[in-house]
């Protein structure tokens, strides 16, 4: 007897020698290399293992047999259709023989199994019945087995333990058969109560449907020789040339249907004979009270889909809106207050809403909670026009830019961002002429600090006064700044003065307000300037989460050619990055490019940074607010509904004004009328332009603005 290595074994056999290793372990032989040696009887406890394993060892002493039969029937379902039911039946039995040296068979073990028809439907008990497996005594094995022989068999085949586990799976099948039986039993039941309630419900309908046929309906008067006339009428022909012609004619008068309804004489006259009919009567019954809606309004709706909400026509919206005075057709755009005001006249309930608005994204993408972290304060520098606002601001940045303005007076907001000893200051830089007031307000609304330039030799003027009014309407802090305390005529004393009556107190008057006095010619109290503002903005506590989304506010806008559409924004929240898909009013696209004050071009702007940003679809409007949005399409969907809005309320506000002034333009002949097209580099210059023309209309010349825009004219406009 040769030995062999593990490793030559488990090539002969083409094994892996792991494998062969551990199946090696499992029958009891350890060995731990590929290397080591094996003996026969090492192969002899493996080859026993591996045999008893896999159930080679014992000898097949069972024979399993199958029977599989197929079966129809016809079952009628609740609505009176004849359905075909496969059923399948399957018989199983195990011959189970013992050893050969008895030579005898055991008489087999049945176990029939009904299989669930391929489609759910109950049967009958009786259909269940018949269709269960025949008793298996009739298919035995021709072999006939002696009981006392057998007995032998099962003991010498079976231990004590499976015999009991064979009797308690009979048991356990003894007891589903039962369940089975009873569920079908409890399905028959409730089949047969649907069925009745079924049948008494057909009897109910064909009765009512009798009664009614009884009438007159399309249903000629019965005659008494009719009967005759038909019989005489089949027997021979003659009968028909008896019949008298009024009669025929006046069946062909008669109304006809297209259908048969309720045995009515159709097209073809009473040949077909209706089957079975229902009950067609009609179960509406009209309401005895008005109905009250509760009517949700946007902000513009039509005159047809405010009708639909109400469930009325739009007549008599139409109507109602001609007793308002209001001339309006079904496809006009009313604006929300009209639209409340005609629901509330029609008796309904009115209620302001924005159904479907796309902005609740916002809302809810807004709330989001971030560390907040400490940021620069945002200055905004205002006063009366010429009083060295920009001048001032030029010595704080070391820059000259009044020069660059037309005439000296600034059109636009600048805004800049100025490093100091004692922290980072973000300036806003607005316009101090009278037509630019609502330039002036966006200015209040994103500072955090108003410093009010107020030129010591001149005082308060009207701008002054306005610039305290929005200051103080955006609830912001004052530092006045009172230049020009340089030259020989300076009396900064009158300026406390009429700036108490203004309710500007001084500290040391003792008011809240600090008073700097300050030279942007020489450079006087510019320390002392930024000392006060970065005092008051530490008194603030100024802070904004800096790793969010970013949020800011549209400064100015303007339309470059080269460029495209370039906004001027301040970051309020938030890191804006280029890359970035955001969101300003009406416009939307991504930051392509971002540019300081000073032209260089940068990658993030952090709170309150001013940038330049290029890649908007359109020039947004000064004051919209700025957001940064994940979703491309979101963003755009939400422009779009925004464009939409706006351009129904102008519509509607348009038709409002033209009904007001109905009578006005009655005389318009006699006015003359001065049409023009205002176009500038920004907003902030049109509307200034726009504000000042309006006021020179007199009652013999109108000026009537006919479209104002950013950007060069263009032949559309022409």
């Amino acid at each position: 007897m040769g030995q062999t290595t593990v490793l030559q074994f488990a090539s002969e056999l083409g094994l892996p020698a792991e494998l062969l290793l551990e199946q090696l372990k499992s029958a009891g032989v350890n060995k731990a290399t590929s290397s080591d040696q094996l003996t026969e009887g090492d192969k002899t406890l493996l080859l026993d293992y591996l045999r008893k394993e896999h159930g080679a060892q014992a000898p097949k002493n069972k024979i399993t047999l199958t029977r599989k039969q197929n079966t129809e029937i016809k079952k009628t379902d609740s609505t009176g259709k004849a359905r075909t039911i496969q059923v399948e039946v399957r018989k199983k039995r195990v011959l189970v023989r013992g050893d050969e040296s008895a030579a005898q068979a055991e008489a087999p073990v049945v176990e029939p199994e009904i299989i669930a028809p391929v489609e759910e439907v109950v049967q009958p008990i009786e259909e269940v019945i018949d269709h269960l497996p025949e008793p298996v005594i009739e298919e035995a094995p021709v072999v006939e087995v002696a009981e006392k022989p057998e007995k032998l068999t099962k003991k010498s085949l079976l231990t004590p333990e499976q015999i009991e586990q064979r009797e308690k799976e009979a048991k356990r099948h003894a007891a589903l058969m039962a369940m089975q039986m009873e569920d079908v039993r409890k399905k028959q039941e409730l089949t047969q109560k649907r069925a009745d309630e079924e049948a008494k419900r057909a009897a109910e309908a064909a009765a009512a449907a009798t009664k009614l046929s009884e009438g007159t309906l399309h249903k000629p008067a019965p005659k008494p020789d009719e009967k005759a006339d038909d019989k005489s009428a089949k027997k021979g022909g003659k009968g028909r040339d008896n019949k008298d012609w009024n009669e025929n004619e006046n069946r062909k008068r008669g109304l006809k249907t297209r259908g048969d309804v309720l045995q009515s004489q159709g097209w073809r006259g009473q040949k077909s004979k209706s089957k079975s009919h229902k009950d067609t009567e009609h179960a509406f019954n009209a309401p005895t009270e008005p109905m009250v809606h509760e009517v949700l309004v946007p902000e513009t709706i039509s005159v047809a889909d405010l009708a639909h909400k109400m469930s009325i026509k739009a007549g008599e919206v139409i109507k109602v809106l001609m007793k308002m005075g209001m001339m309006v057709t079904i496809n006009q755009v009313l604006d929300q207050d009209t639209a409340i005001i005609v629901v509330e006249e029609m008796g309904h309930v009115a209620k302001a809403a924005a159904a479907n608005d796309p902005e609740t994204f916002l809302e809810e993408a807004a709330h989001t909670e971030a560390i907040l972290e400490a940021r620069p304060p945002v200055v905004t520098v205002m006063g009366h026009v010429d009083h060295g606002k920009t001048s001032l601001l030029d010595y704080i940045r070391r820059s000259r830019v009044a020069s660059g303005e037309a005439g000296g007076i600034t059109q636009h907001i600048g805004a800049y961002h100025v490093e100091t000893d004692r922290g980072m200051v973000t300036f806003l830089d607005t316009p101090g002429h009278e037509a630019f007031t609502a330039m002036r307000a966006r200015g209040a609304k994103a500072t955090d600090i108003v410093i009010l330039v107020v030129a010591a030799d001149d005082g308060v003027m009207p701008q002054t006064k306005e610039a305290v009014h929005h200051a103080k309407a955006a609830g912001v802090p004052l530092v006045v700044a009172v230049n020009k305390i340089d030259k020989a005529e300076a009396n900064p004393e009158r300026v406390k003065q009429e700036l108490v009556s203004e309710e500007v107190v001084p500290e040391d008057w003792g008011g809240d307000t600090m008073f700097v006095e300050v030279s942007a010619k020489t450079g006087k109290g510019i320390d002392e300037l930024l000392e006060a503002v970065l005092l008051q903005a530490e008194v603030l506590e100024l802070k904004a989460p800096k790793n969010t989304p970013a949020k800011g506010l549209v400064i100015e806008g303007r339309l470059d050619k080269g460029r495209g559409p370039v906004s001027s924004i301040l970051v309020q929240s938030g890191t804006l990055q280029r890359g970035d898909m955001i969101l300003a009013g009406t416009a939307f696209g991504r930051v392509r490019a971002m540019l300081d004050e000073a032209g260089r071009e940068v990658k993030e702007a952090g709170p309150s940074i001013p940038v330049e940003i290029l890649g908007l679809s359109d020039v947004p409007n000064a004051g919209d607010e700025i957001i940064v949005l994940n979703d491309e399409r979101k963003a755009r969907e939400i422009a779009l509904f925004r464009q939409g809005k706006f351009r129904d309320v102008k519509l509607a506000k348009q038709q409002a004004a033209k009904l007001e002034n109905m009578f006005d333009q009655m005389t318009e002949g006699e006015v003359k009328t001065l049409a023009l097209i205002i176009k500038s580099d920004v907003q902030g210059s049109y509307e200034a332009l726009a504000t000042s023309l309006q006021k020179l209309s007199t009652d013999e010349v109108k000026v009537n603005i006919i479209h104002t825009g950013v950007g060069a004219i263009t032949e559309s406009d022409v």
